[in-house]
Formats: structure tokens, sequence, C-alpha cells
């Protein structure tokens, strides 16, 4: 009736009624493959962790809450996040303050809040959105690609919250965090004359962190990876019994439960940051070949998402924070194959833990946000 009061034909779009997928702001394809991921990831997670179902039901409560953030964010209009991007980065960077002044600390580190009456939480695991989100918000307002001042300034904000996380310390977390809002920058049309200065900056300054930032157990984690087998039983234990468990798993695997490496205790973290090994024990070359094909289809579906965006903001966030998701996967993997440092980061919804899964699916929900308004929009 409403099409043709207004003189439309009856198939126009705005006759038709809205998806239940619509009305939720959730794209089902990608709700689908990260379903897929989670119970694939508490399958192995009952294996890694020995069998304890405690552990599975408490990680399945983590990604029940992670998946009510993601649906939370989803239903923000992509427009919030960008006008309230400023205010969140500067938020970020005070809790970031008084982690350093008065932050909780544990097992060396100084990473967490405590407000009374509230469960302790890591801020650095919130810059993971909020840096990319800031960088895109400057950026886009600007004509791009960016002129180099404008890059010296998105630079500054990547760096400053990247300076107090790994004055912590807390270098994984430092690194994604750069590396998330980098990709925005990176986006946003930098070029290649700034990358390669960029790079040759690194390149110079290397020798100036080992010396000066770097800690002595970040050191001989570098140590370790040229060399495991200087101290096989110390630094070396846990990259040679991952490199075991990972070749004794053949083309396909011993079978659900039956790896021996963290089964007998011999793989440290087995169900956090080294699970990928138990995976590959038990599963062998076809699960981790599975895997990576899981995680690749949500990649390509979130770049899909990113390059039919409606606007630069969100374009350039989108953008980055798929190739933050990359990062955590190439980073662990790599770590655990002993072809990168060991440096904490977890496998992405695998690995036991809930902060960085709830950070990590509100990145998806943000992802969901983006693409179902643009729908809505052009409809």
């Amino acid at each position: 009736m409403l099409g043709k009061a207004l003189g439309q034909p009856a198939h126009h779009p705005l006759s038709r009624p809205r998806s239940l997928w619509s009305a939720f702001h959730i794209d089902p394809i990608l709700l689908g493959l990260l379903l897929l991921l989670i119970g694939g990831g508490l399958v192995v997670l009952y294996s890694g962790a020995d069998r304890n179902i405690e552990v599975v039901k408490a990680q399945g409560i983590r990604m029940a809450v992670a998946l009510v953030v993601m649906t939370v964010f989803a239903q923000l209009d992509p427009a919030v996040f960008r006008r309230w991007a400023p205010w969140l980065y500067l938020a970020g960077v005070a809790a970031l303050v008084a982690v350093l002044l008065v932050g909780v600390g544990a097992k060396g580190a100084q990473r967490w809040l405590a407000i009374p009456g509230l469960p302790r939480f890591q801020p650095s695991e919130l810059m993971k959105l909020v840096v990319p989100m800031m960088t895109a918000w400057y950026l886009s307002r600007h004509f791009l690609p960016p002129r180099l001042s404008r890059v010296a300034v998105a630079l500054a904000i990547v760096l400053v919250p990247m300076a107090m996380i790994v004055m912590q310390p807390d270098l994984g977390t430092s690194l994604l965090v750069g590396a998330a809002g980098l990709f925005v920058v990176f986006f946003g049309g930098m070029s290649w004359r700034l990358i390669g200065a960029f790079v040759a900056m690194v390149s110079v300054a290397a020798p100036l962190m080992w010396f000066f930032v770097m800690r002595d157990y970040q050191k001989q984690r570098v140590l370790t990876l040229l060399d495991p087998q200087s101290d096989p039983l110390g630094a070396g234990w846990n990259i040679i019994q991952s490199k075991t468990a990972i070749g004794s798993g053949g083309v396909d695997g011993k079978g659900w439960l039956q790896g021996t490496q963290s089964h007998l205790e011999f793989l440290p973290e087995s169900h956090t940051d080294f699970i990928v090994a138990v995976l590959a024990e038990e599963f062998g070359f076809v699960g981790i070949l599975a895997l990576l094909t899981l995680y690749l289809l949500i990649i390509l579906r979130c770049l899909y998402i990113s390059a039919t965006a409606q606007d630069s903001f969100s374009r350039l966030l989108a953008g980055a924070l798929t190739m933050t998701f990359f990062i955590y996967i190439f980073v662990n993997v790599g770590m655990v194959s002993g072809l990168l440092p060991v440096v904490g980061v977890p496998l992405p919804l695998i690995s036991y833990g809930g902060t960085s899964g709830v950070t990590l699916m509100a990145a998806f929900g943000v992802l969901m946000s983006i693409h179902t308004h643009r729908r809505m929009i052009s409809a």
C-alpha cells in the first residue's frame, strides 16, 4: 500500500519486509563462520585442557558474552563510532596512564586496572579497537591520500599508546595495537616512499630498542628463536616441544584426545598460546589446513565488507580491523612453529581466555555494523 501511495512499483525495495538478519544488523555469512570457528575451538580446547570440562564451560560462557558484545556493537551506526572516536581515545590514553601509576601487577607486568565494585580490566585490549578508530577518524576528515604532515600526526596517534603499553611491559599487545593503527595509515594511501622511510627508521631504531627498551626476558625470546637448542631445558623448551608436537601429527594426526605432548605435560600452555600445536598433533596437516581455510574465509568476508563500505572512515576502520585479525593468526602460528619470537599472542577465538575474544568479537560487531547499515542505506 505504501509503495502504491508513493507511486512505486510493488517490487520496490521499500515494499519488501526486512529479514531477521537485517533487523538485528547481523551478517549471517560472517556469523556462521565465527560460530564454526568457536565450536571447533571448544573441541580442541577440551583436549588441550586435558579433558577439563570446567575450562570448556568457562570458555563457552566467555564466548557467549563475546557474541552478545558483538551483537550490541552491530546495532550501532558507524557514525556513532566516528563521533565517539576522539573521546574514546582520550579515555583510553588516560586509562593507560592510570595503569602505569596505580595499575595492578601480575607475573612481573602491570597491565590491569582495579576499580572498586567492578572486575579488573586491561585497557590495552580496548586500544586494539580505539586506536584504529581514532586514526581512521583523523584521516577521513581530510583528503586522501594524506599529506606528510597528516601522516606524522596519524603516526603519533598510534605510537603514543603503543609506547605506553610497551612500558607495562606488554610487547605482544603493543605490536597488535601498533599494527591496527598503521594499517589505517597504509590504507589511507601512504606512499611507498614514506613506507620505505618508515622501514628505514625502524631498522635504525632496532639496535637502540635492543639496548635501551627491551627487557632481558624479551631479548632472551629473540635469542631462543635464533637457537632453541642453546637452552633446551630452559628458554628453548617451549619452542622445541611445540615443534615436536606439530611434526608428530603427520598428515592426519594421532586422533582427538590422543596427543602425547600435551597430555603428558611436555607442551606448556597447551590450552592457551600453544593450542595450535595440540590441534596439529591430534588432527595433523589436514586439521591445520582446515583451520587456516576457515580463517581465510573469515578474512575474505571481512575484506569484502571493507571494500563495499560507503565512506572513508568505514573503509579505513574495517580494513584495519580485518588485518589486525590476520596479524593475530600470523603471529601466533609463527611463534608456535618457531618462525617468530614468543610474544604471548593467543590464537584468535581458539585459545583459552576472555579479554582478547571479547575484543575480537566487538571488532566483528563493528564490521557487521558497517556492512548492514550500508545495505539499509543503499536499499
